[in-house]
C-alpha cells in the first residue's frame, strides 16, 4: 500500500473508531449548546444529567447515539483526509530549513514515523490543513450538528441531507467562521502541545514496544486536546448556535456572540465544555494512538 493510502486508512480507522465511542459526548454536548431554557443554571452536571436522562427516556439507551450515521460521514472522511493532508504539508515543510527540527532526529525517529517540524512549523500546518478540510466538510458539520439537534424534525438522514441543500451556499457553509475560528487555533495548539508532549514522555520512557509506543501516543494526545480544547471552546458553541438555530440573532457571527452573551454572560460560551473536553480528550487519545501505531505497523511491514 502506498504512503498516502496508509494515512487514508489509519485516519479513517481512526476517526470510525472515535466516532463511535463517543458519539453520546457529542450529542448531549450539541442539545446543550443549542441555546435551550434547562441552561440557565450554571449547574452544567446537572444539566448534563438531566439531558442524557431525557435523551433515554423517549428514546432508550440507543437514542444517545442518534446522530452517529451523521458523525460518521463527516468525521471518517473527515480524519482521513486531515491526517493525510497533514502527513503531505508536514512532509513538504519539513523540506525547508525554516521549519525543519534538526535536533534529536534519533530520537523522534523512534517515536514517531512522521515528519518533524518546529513548534511554529507544527502551529502552523495543524491551522492551514484543518481549515481546509474543514471548508470542504462543512455541510457535514452542519448536517451533523443539526441531526444531533432537536430543534429540527428529521425523520431520516436522507430528509436532513435534502433539507440542508435546498437551502443554498448559506446553509451548507453555515458556521464556517465559526467554525475556522476554533478549528486553526485548536489543530495548531493541539500539533504543539502533541510533539512537545510526545518528545519529551520519549525521552524518559523510550517506546521500546508497540504498547509503549501506543501509551506513549494516546497519553501525549489526551494532553494536547485537554489544552487545545479550552482554549478554544467558545467558538464550539457559537458554531453551533448558528447552525442549529434559524433565528435572526444568530445570522452571523457577531449577532451569535452578542446573543450568547446576552442570554448566558461569560458562562454560555464555556456551555457542554465538561463534555467537550473528556469527548476531546479521550477520542485524541484513542484516535492518535490507532494512527501511528498502524502507520508503524504498516511501515515495518513494508521493510
Amino acid at each position: 500500500m502506498s504512503d498516502v493510502g496508509q494515512h487514508l486508512l489509519s485516519g479513517a480507522l481512526s476517526g470510525f473508531t472515535s466516532s463511535l465511542l463517543f458519539q453520546p459526548f457529542d450529542l448531549i454536548k450539541t442539545r446543550l449548546q443549542q441555546g435551550d431554557a434547562q441552561l440557565s443554571t450554571t449547574n452544567q452536571a446537572g444539566a448534563i444529567r438531566s439531558t442524557a436522562r431525557s435523551i433515554v427516556s423517549s428514546s432508550g439507551v440507543f437514542g444517545l447515539w442518534r446522530g452517529t450515521s451523521a458523525t460518521l460521514i463527516r468525521n471518517v472522511p473527515g480524519i482521513a483526509l486531515y491526517f493525510t493532508s497533514l502527513s503531505q504539508v508536514r512532509g513538504f515543510m519539513a523540506t525547508s530549513p525554516l521549519f525543519s527540527a534538526v535536533q534529536n532526529r534519533d530520537l523522534e525517529r523512534h517515536s514517531s514515523v512522521l515528519p518533524v517540524l518546529t513548534g511554529p512549523g507544527n502551529l502552523l500546518a495543524g491551522a492551514t490543513t484543518r481549515v481546509t478540510v474543514g471548508f470542504a466538510l462543512n455541510p457535514f458539520s452542519v448536517l451533523k450538528a443539526r441531526y444531533e439537534s432537536n430543534l429540527h424534525a428529521y425523520g431520516s438522514l436522507t430528509s436532513s441531507v435534502l433539507s440542508i441543500v435546498r437551502g443554498g451556499p448559506s446553509e451548507l457553509f453555515r458556521g464556517f467562521l465559526a467554525s475556522s475560528l476554533r478549528d486553526a487555533p485548536y489543530a495548531g495548539l493541539f500539533l504543539v502541545f502533541y510533539e512537545a508532549t510526545k518528545h519529551e514522555a520519549a525521552a524518559v520512557l523510550p517506546p521500546s514496544s508497540p504498547l509503549v509506543y501506543a501509551a506513549l501516543h494516546s497519553g501525549s494526545a489526551a494532553v494536547a486536546g485537554t489544552f487545545a480544547t479550552l482554549a478554544t471552546h467558545p467558538f464550539d458553541v457559537i458554531k453551533t448556535r448558528m447552525q442549529v438555530r434559524r433565528e435572526v440573532k444568530y445570522r452571523g457571527l457577531i449577532p451569535t456572540v452578542l446573543t450568547v452573551w446576552k442570554e448566558r454572560g461569560i458562562h454560555g460560551f464555556f456551555d457542554g465544555v465538561s463534555l467537550r473536553l473528556s469527548r476531546k480528550i479521550l477520542s485524541s487519545a484513542v484516535g492518535w494512538a490507532v494512527y501511528e501505531s498502524l502507520l508503524l505497523f504498516g511501515r515495518t511491514r513494508s521493510r
